[in-house]
């Protein structure tokens, strides 16, 4: 049992553990405090809900009971908690030469500026999506049920906050803010991606939405939709190419369904059918599905009756 390993045991397998960090692996760090800090990250996400939804998520650490000086705590944690984390990432931007500390002192300043003044319309664009939300869902009660129980709700939230950095350049921190709404909900949106207003995610679970997607106004998603790439095969060769598609306006996916590819663009008003694989353009006001499956009963094993699935005469556009 472990309890009883002898000291010299214990110092040979620390000895063989140490001396695999000499040699220059990818996966090991130098110095833990020169790299971005994921559980300050997740935390930075945490406090801006709190600037986002004012009056739904509660300050633990501290209260203040006037409003206006409360936010104001709130919003100078945040900047230097970020401003923080910036510099750290800055070390990671893919830049001809390096930065200096005090360039990098200057840029991450710059950038949680630009950040912060982006706040409004970030605010703008979350409103819509929780009224897309309210509207859309039969199921919901009122829009505060959506705000706090809702994860696709916060997983655009999270990712409407992650895109501005992104645009801004930061590396890494986008992608962990995205990757932490991921864990919370199971719903994966890359940073990158170009979403327009009133997006709604219904259920949510097992979404993918890809880095180069393109998704416009008043789009509706259910679970299990993957809008991804074709092919992932040219590896780093194909970074910065378009390799997602494209969702114009007031398009809705039904669950299970798989877009793929840079080419790829589904029309305006179309409505794409559950657990269809769809790798070409959708013309506009397009309703697509698959063939209509058919269910086979047994009883007793030894009659076998088929039954053919309605969909109804919603779908028009067979694949």
């Amino acid at each position: 049992m472990a309890g009883n390993l002898k000291e010299e045991e214990i110092n040979k397998i620390v000895e063989t553990v140490l001396g695999d960090f000499e040699n220059g692996r990818n996966i090991d760090a130098s110095d833990n405090y020169k790299n971005p800090n994921k559980e300050e990250v997740r935390e930075i996400v945490d406090n801006l809900f709190r600037i986002i939804y004012p009056g739904y998520y509660k300050q633990r650490t501290f209260k203040i009971y006037n409003p206006k000086n409360s936010l104001a705590v709130t919003v100078e944690d945040i900047f230097y908690h970020l401003n923080k984390q910036i510099y750290l990432a800055l070390d990671f931007s893919k830049r001809e030469t390096e930065m200096t500390e005090d360039e990098k002192a200057e840029e991450s300043y710059r950038i949680c500026t630009e950040f912060f003044k982006r706040i409004p319309d970030i605010r703008e664009k979350v409103e819509s999506d929780l009224l897309a939300a309210f509207d859309g869902d039969p199921a919901a009660s009122c829009y505060e049920e959506i705000i706090l129980a809702y994860p696709g709700l916060m997983a655009i939230t999270v990712y409407r906050m992650a895109h501005e950095l992104y645009l801004l350049k930061v590396p890494v921190l986008p992608r962990l803010m995205t990757e932490y709404a991921h864990s919370e909900t199971g719903i994966d949106i890359h940073p990158g991606a170009t979403i327009d207003k009133s997006f709604f995610i219904d259920h949510g679970t097992g979404i993918v939405v890809g880095e180069t997607s393109i998704i416009g106004k008043n789009v509706k998603i259910y679970q299990g939709v993957t809008i991804g790439a074709l092919s992932t095969r040219g590896g780093q060769k194909l970074s910065g190419k378009k390799r997602h598609p494209t969702i114009e306006d007031n398009v809705t996916i039904y669950s299970g369904a798989s877009i793929l590819g840079g080419e790829t663009v589904i029309g305006e008003n179309s409505i794409i059918g559950g657990n269809t694989f769809i790798t070409s353009s959708v013309p506009a006001n397009t309703r697509v599905s698959i063939k209509n499956p058919e269910m086979e009963y047994r009883t007793g094993g030894k009659q076998n009756v088929k039954e053919e699935i309605p969909q109804g005469d919603e779908w028009f556009y067979i694949i």
